[in-house]
């Protein structure tokens, strides 16, 4: 996938990477409900569903592998956190019993090149 955007700052980076998972994501036949829905205890990147289930989707985008790749920030104490936010989400929007399933959509996006996603499904 080619883009052409300026990125200035790892902000904007963040934004632009997030802004592509959700297309990716809407492609593939998920609805997003959020984006970048907070409360004290943390964020949700995207949450999403197929009509069956929600995916609650952590997105990290980089513009290279110098620090390492994109999916390697997503450790075992963010997936923690991630499953705390989404109670939180579960109860401020009612919604009871559902069956949820945690990805990340890695986005290598290089000053020069392509823009590369990689979706791992159920983290």
């Amino acid at each position: 996938m080619t883009v052409e955007v300026a990125r200035r700052t790892k902000r904007d980076l963040g934004e632009q990477g997030e802004d592509l998972a959700c297309e990716y994501l809407e492609r593939q036949g998920l609805v997003v409900l959020s984006r970048n829905w907070s409360c004290r205890e943390g964020e949700l990147d995207i949450v999403a569903t197929d009509g069956k289930l929600l995916v609650v989707c952590e997105v990290k985008s980089r513009s290279g592998v110098a620090c390492g790749s994109p999916l390697e920030a997503v450790t075992p104490e963010k997936l923690h956190r991630m499953r705390k936010v989404t109670q939180r989400w579960l109860m401020a929007y009612r919604v009871g019993w559902v069956d949820v399933r945690y990805d990340a959509v890695s986005v290598l996006w290089p000053p020069e090149g392509e823009v590369r996603l990689h979706h791992l499904k159920g983290l």
